[in-house]
């Protein structure tokens, strides 16, 4: 596509060129030439009609290509949109998380997409094109990494006000570091054994977090928001809003709408003793 594009472009310059220079030559305006219709109709009419049509079946056949899967997928993951946040369920290993997605390098990875609320669309750009997530309908496409890494994910049609903040990471692994990282994720989350992460959990569990938020092997059963069982591995805080350190955690969990104005979470009113020691237990929530 790039290679017919660039073609076009230099032919079409190259006649401006030959024209403007031509018409310099001759000192002023003449009579037209005979072929200029000709060319006119043949430069102007024919030439992008054929030129179109060639990029218009060059594209479908592309599409097509790109819809139809080279073989069963390894591993099917269901990804829900929600303003401004995405839900992620392995729903064979029944895993649930949120905003990382967690793939294993070079196998076929079948996603199912759809949305809980608007229209939103599923775009890594290092990856695939974007899919649509339409309500009352399962978009489904593949995708595979040949090499290990974080692949930023952005939501790509505009879905309300935290739009631009709505970023969610593939994050490719070795088929083994793959497999530790899902039978750590069937599992609850191991007992921290530090004191602060205890009482922490006794704040978690006795405050509004627990109304909202999942965390397995603990009273909290949540589901307005996202599943926290494994908060301490991500990558980020909001759907990427800031990066998962413990002054952002601090901030959003005190006042999150300063970070992202506009999300479901409301303002946590906890006594500094108390902050600590919910930061120290959603830390240690792996």
């Amino acid at each position: 596509m790039f290679v017919v594009s660039t073609v076009v472009v230099l032919v079409v310059g190259a006649l401006l060129l030959y024209a403007v220079v031509k018409r310099r030559r001759r000192g002023g305006p003449s009579d037209e030439p005979r072929w200029a219709h000709g060319m006119m109709f043949g430069g102007g009419v024919a030439f992008p009609i054929v030129i179109l049509t060639v990029l218009w079946v060059w594209t479908l056949r592309d599409m097509a290509a790109l819809s139809q899967p080279a073989g069963p997928a390894a591993v099917t993951i269901d990804v829900v949109g929600h303003q401004w946040w995405w839900e992620v369920r392995y729903q064979q290993e029944r895993i649930i998380t949120a905003n990382d997605i967690h793939i294993p390098v070079g196998q076929r990875v079948e996603i199912r997409l759809t949305t809980k609320d608007v229209l939103h669309s599923f775009w890594v750009p290092q990856l695939t094109a974007k899919t649509d997530m339409i309500a009352g309908r399962t978009n489904t496409m593949t995708v595979q990494a040949d090499h290990p890494g974080v692949y930023r994910g952005q939501c790509a049609e505009f879905c309300g006000l935290q739009h631009a903040q709505m970023i969610f990471y593939v994050v490719a692994q070795t088929p083994a570091d793959y497999q530790s990282w899902v039978a750590r994720e069937t599992e609850p989350p191991a007992a921290s054994t530090d004191q602060t992460a205890v009482q922490g959990r006794q704040v978690f569990e006795a405050s509004p977090c627990a109304a909202c938020h999942t965390v397995r092997g603990t009273s909290a059963q949540g589901t307005l928001g996202p599943d926290l069982s494994d908060f301490g591995a991500r990558l980020s805080i909001g759907a990427g809003a800031v990066p998962n350190t413990r002054g952002n955690l601090g901030g959003w969990i005190v006042d999150s709408q300063s970070i992202k104005p506009g999300n479901l979470m409301p303002p946590i009113q906890l006594d500094p003793d108390q902050l600590q020691a919910l930061i120290s237990y959603l830390e240690s929530l792996r």
